[in-house]
């Protein structure tokens, strides 16, 4: 789960980071009496989406009198920001962030993460932080260091030594770095993160170690021990199928092709949408159904899936072990009548009472095509979707 870059804030400062004053504006109504309550008039305005770019994309504005802060905060409200990690459709802001404008005279990077590869925790550190970190990486990869670690109650003085090297800090700085460190680490264990990202990191010029920009992800399975964290969620910057599809337990992810796909396992649901893209088509989505869906979770699913209007076509790719063929097959008649099913739809059935489901689907008199592989299934769904 991620959460916006004021909420990040929030938490390191409750554990003890330094992060600059500012305040969160949730409607244009509120803009012009809360922009009252900070100090300084020169303050940067942040639009607050779950997507990182948006200095490029327009949603950072430096502004240092009153009137433009109130012209240039309405005009970000409701703009959508488009950026590398948006997609084209880009995300529209409902949420500002004003905050004090800081005087940097050294800007890095700093992240630390679960490296699943190593299974260690992994903190990464450059002296060349800001908006083009991602270019440093590609072009200049030697100046980014990753240090790895086994989990402990804290991180080593070595291993904050290897951290730091790259910024070239004062005692007094590298102590307030170090600390920040033990902060972060802190974070990531107690609070079940995926990932904490402080980008840029700066020194300003009063020689204090600033977070100026933050990015917390959590691990969705690990919420449920954390309400407080649950509760930050913004509805706003959930894709509302996915949304739909948690309601019902089933793991949707929505691509941008136009092959739906309705599958049994994680493994099994990839290798399926690596085959669409073999046979030359792109999958609309990742579904997994689970290993014992009920024919009404099946029916939702597959409602799911053609609520997407670039669907032209529907593979279901079925392995029955827990899940069986006959119920998958039940609810998917149940749904495609009930919506009036206007797309090819192709199944493959491998598994438990396999005769049985391909006997309800023949009986049902809808136009589904049978498929006794997925290479076959794979081939029919890409031509007849065309």
């Amino acid at each position: 789960m991620n959460i916006h870059e004021y909420q990040a804030k929030n938490i390191l400062k409750e554990f003890g980071a330094n992060v600059p004053n500012g305040i969160i504006i949730l409607s244009k109504d509120e803009i012009e009496k809360k922009a009252k309550k900070l100090n300084s008039k020169k303050l940067v305005i942040k639009a607050q989406i779950h997507a990182g770019g948006r200095g490029k994309a327009g949603g950072i504005k430096l502004v240092d009198n009153y009137k433009d802060l109130i012209e240039e905060s309405r005009k970000l409200f409701d703009k959508t920001l488009v950026t590398k990690q948006t997609g084209k459709q880009g995300k529209k802001v409902k949420r500002i962030y004003l905050e004090e404008i800081s005087k940097i005279k050294k800007e890095f990077y700093l992240s630390c993460l679960i490296d699943r590869a190593s299974s260690k925790i992994a903190f990464i550190s450059s002296a060349e932080g800001g908006v083009d970190i991602e270019n440093v990486a590609k072009n200049n990869p030697q100046k980014i260091i990753t240090v790895k670690m086994n989990l402990d109650k804290s991180v080593t003085e070595e291993n904050i030594k290897k951290i730091i090297r790259p910024f070239i800090l004062s005692k007094k700085s590298e102590k307030q770095t170090s600390e920040l460190i033990q902060i972060i680490y802190k974070i990531l264990i107690e609070k079940d993160a995926n990932l904490i990202e402080i980008n840029p990191l700066i020194l300003n010029d009063e020689d204090k170690i600033l977070c100026l920009d933050a990015k917390i992800n959590f691990d969705d399975n690990a919420l449920y021990r954390h309400p407080d964290i649950a509760s930050l969620k913004d509805p706003n910057e959930e894709d509302p199928t996915e949304n739909e599809a948690k309601k019902h337990d089933l793991s949707y992810i929505k691509l941008d092709g136009t092959i739906g796909c309705m599958v049994n396992g994680a493994g099994l649901a990839m290798a399926t949408l690596d085959i669409i893209k073999l046979y030359g088509a792109e999958p609309a989505n990742f579904l997994d159904v689970g290993g014992g869906a009920s024919k009404e979770k099946v029916s939702a699913a597959f409602k799911i899936i053609l609520s997407d209007k670039n669907v032209k076509g529907v593979l279901i790719n079925i392995f029955g072990g827990i899940m069986r063929c006959d119920v998958l097959a039940q609810g998917v008649v149940e749904a495609a009548k009930e919506i009036h099913l206007s797309v090819p739809l192709v199944v493959r059935l491998a598994g438990t009472n396999v005769e049985l489901g391909k006997e309800i689907l023949k009986k049902s008199n809808l136009k589904i095509i049978p498929a006794s592989n997925l290479e076959e299934a794979a081939k029919k769904i890409v031509e007849v979707a065309r």
